[in-house]
C-alpha cells in the first residue's frame, strides 16, 4: 500500500457500471438472487499485520476485536468483533547491524513503526541456527501473528522488500529511480529467507503458513529511495526468475504443502499484465493469484477473473485494499464490485489500524502510537465479515450493489447490500429461484444496518418479514444492510 496512488480509480480500465461509480441515484429496485450460479466457496476475510501489529501486537483485546466475532469493549464501548480469519505476515527488510563495514541505507521519510526487522541479518551465513540470524526480531508483529493463529486464522507470508543487503543500493524502500532493486545474485537468497522463516514459524511459533508470496506490488515504480515504507520494484521478468527459487527453497525444507501466491500487484489491470507475461512453467508454480484493489471502481476485474480462474484454474484473492474514506462507503462499494466482477474467494483490508483516520477501522496517533477513534468503516466491515463466513457459497445477484452467500448446512442465505443513492429507497430481494424459503419464526428476516453518513452503526433489527419468497427492505441513503434469511433450500 502507498498513499499517493490510492484513488487511481479509472487508470487503465473501464468503469463497470454507472450508478455505483458515479454516485447517482437509482430508483427502488428488485434484486433476484440466483442459486444456479456460484462463484466458489468463501475462504475468508483478513488483514496485513504490518504495520499496526508492529505497534499493538501485544494487545489481546485487539486480537479479539479483529480475529473473533466476540463483542469486545474498547474505551468503554462494546464493539462487534470483525471475525477476520486471514492474517498476512510481513517479513521485514530492515536491520541495524554492520556487515563487512556495510549498513542499511534508510530513507529519510520512513517512520520507525514502518521499519520491520528481518531475521537474516548477515549474508555470510545462510544457516538459520547461526548468529547471522536473529529470531528475536519483530516481536510485536510475531505476537499478533500467533494470537491470530490461536484464534483460527489462516496465515500468509509475504515481503514488501528483500532484506536491505539484498538490495542493490542497500535501501529497502527502493531504488533511486524506482527500478529493479533486488541484486541478481540474491534471487535465491530472497526466497531462502522466506522459506527459512516459514520453517522456523512451523517449528517454533505454532504457525503453519498456507501460502508464501515473495512480492508486494512489484511492478509498481513508486518504490524509491526516498519512500515512506519498505518496497522493491521487481519487473515481471525478475518475478519469473525468483518464483522457481521460491518453490525449490520451500521443497528442500520439507514444505511442499505451502503454496505459492503471486504477485500482489497494485491493481486489477497490472495483475492481468503480469500474469499474462508469465509462461506456462511460471504459472504452474503459482497456486493462488493475489491482487490489490487500489483501482477503485476502475479496471477490468471481469477479465482478470477469466484469465486467472476460468482459463488458468487458480485461486484468486483480493489480498490487500484500502481507502481514505472513514465512512466505509467506498469500502462497501468497491467490495461489492469485487463480488460482482472479480469473484475472489478471500478479501483482505490493508490496515485495520492506521494513523490516518480515513484509512483506519481504529485510528492511532503517529507520534504517541496510542489508539484513538473507532471509525464508521469498522461497522461497515462488520456487515460483511461477521455474516459472509468461510465455507459459504457465493451466489450471483446480477448487480454491483448486493452480494449473496449461502450456507447449505445451516440452510441460511446472507445478503449484504448498499444503497448507492443519497436518498432513501426500498430494495426488494426476489428469492423465487430457491426451492424453499421460510425465514425465522413467522417469516422473520433479521437484519443489521449501518448508515455511512451517520446514524445506525451495526444496529440489529427484528421487524422485517418475508412475503412469500421475497423480502422488501427500506434503506436510508448510503446505508449498508445485512439480511439473514433462514430456512432456505436450493
Amino acid at each position: 500500500m502507498i498513499r499517493r496512488r490510492t484513488l487511481l480509480a479509472a487508470t487503465g480500465g473501464a468503469v463497470l457500471g454507472g450508478a455505483l461509480a458515479t454516485g447517482t441515484a437509482h430508483a427502488d429496485a428488485t434484486i433476484a438472487v440466483n442459486p444456479g450460479t456460484s462463484y466458489g466457496t468463501w475462504e475468508g476475510w483478513g488483514t496485513s499485520l504490518a504495520w499496526w501489529a508492529n505497534v499493538f501486537g501485544a494487545r489481546t483485546d485487539f486480537a479479539d476485536l479483529f480475529f473473533t466475532t466476540n463483542s469486545v469493549t474498547y474505551n468503554g464501548t462494546a464493539l462487534p468483533g470483525l471475525g477476520l480469519n486471514i492474517a498476512r505476515y510481513n517479513l521485514g527488510a530492515c536491520s541495524w547491524n554492520t556487515v563487512g563495514g556495510e549498513t542499511m541505507v534508510k530513507s529519510a521519510n520512513i517512520p520507525g513503526f514502518k521499519q520491520i526487522e528481518g531475521f537474516w541479518q548477515d549474508w555470510n551465513n545462510e544457516d538459520p541456527t547461526s548468529s547471522a540470524w536473529d529470531w528475536t526480531a519483530d516481536a510485536n508483529q510475531r505476537s499478533m501473528l500467533q494470537k491470530a493463529t490461536a484464534r483460527g486464522a489462516i496465515t500468509e507470508l509475504f515481503a514488501n522488500s528483500p532484506m536491505w543487503w539484498m538490495c542493490s543500493n542497500h535501501n529497502p524502500s527502493g531504488a533511486a529511480d524506482g527500478g529493479n532493486n533486488l541484486q541478481t545474485w540474491n534471487y535465491r537468497q530472497h526466497a531462502s529467507h522466506l522459506a527459512a522463516t516459514a520453517l522456523y514459524a512451523k517449528q517454533n511459533w505454532g504457525v503453519n503458513f498456507a501460502t508464501v508470496d515473495p512480492f508486494n506490488e512489484p511492478a509498481s515504480t513508486w518504490w524509491t529511495a526516498t519512500g515512506t515504507q519498505e518496497g522493491c520494484h521487481m519487473d515481471p521478468a525478475v518475478q519469473a526468475a525468483v518464483l522457481p527459487y521460491m518453490r525449490s527453497e520451500l521443497d528442500k525444507r520439507g514444505l511442499s504443502g505451502i503454496r505459492i501466491s503471486s504477485s500482489d500487484e497494485t491493481n486489477y489491470d497490472t495483475a492481468r499484465s503480469t500474469w499474462s507475461s508469465f509462461n506456462s512453467a511460471t504459472k504452474a508454480l503459482v497456486s493462488q493469484v493475489n491482487v490489490h484493489g487500489y483501482q477503485g471502481s476502475g479496471g477490468r476485474r471481469d477479465l482478470l477473473y477469466t484469465d486467472v480462474v476460468t482459463t488458468s484454474g487458480k485461486k484468486l484473492w483480493n489480498s490487500e485494499t484500502g481507502d481514505s474514506d472513514a465512512t466505509g462507503y467506498n469500502l462497501a462499494s468497491n467490495l461489492l464490485y469485487d463480488f460482482r466482477w472479480l469473484h475472489p474467494t478471500a478479501w483482505c483490508y490493508w490496515q485495520v489500524m492506521d494513523p490516518s483516520t480515513g484509512w483506519a477501522m481504529i485510528a492511532y496517533d503517529a507520534n504517541t502510537l496510542q489508539p484513538t477513534t473507532v471509525q464508521t468503516k469498522h461497522y461497515v466491515m462488520a456487515q460483511f465479515s461477521r455474516h459472509i463466513r468461510p465455507g459459504m457459497r457465493i451466489l450471483d445477484t446480477g448487480v454491483s450493489y448486493a452480494a449473496a452467500a449461502y450456507d447449505p448446512s445451516a440452510r441460511r442465505l446472507v445478503i449484504v447490500a448498499l444503497n448507492t443513492s443519497t436518498s432513501a429507497q426500498t430494495l426488494t430481494f426476489d428469492l423465487s429461484r430457491f426451492t424453499t424459503v421460510s425465514g425465522g419464526s413467522g417469516g422473520l428476516v433479521p437484519r443489521w444496518n449501518t448508515v455511512t453518513t451517520g446514524g445506525d452503526q451495526y444496529r440489529s433489527y427484528s421487524n422485517t418479514y418475508l412475503s412469500g419468497k421475497s423480502v422488501a427492505v427500506p434503506f436510508a441513503g448510503k446505508a449498508v444492510q445485512t439480511l439473514q434469511v433462514d430456512g432456505v433450500v436450493i
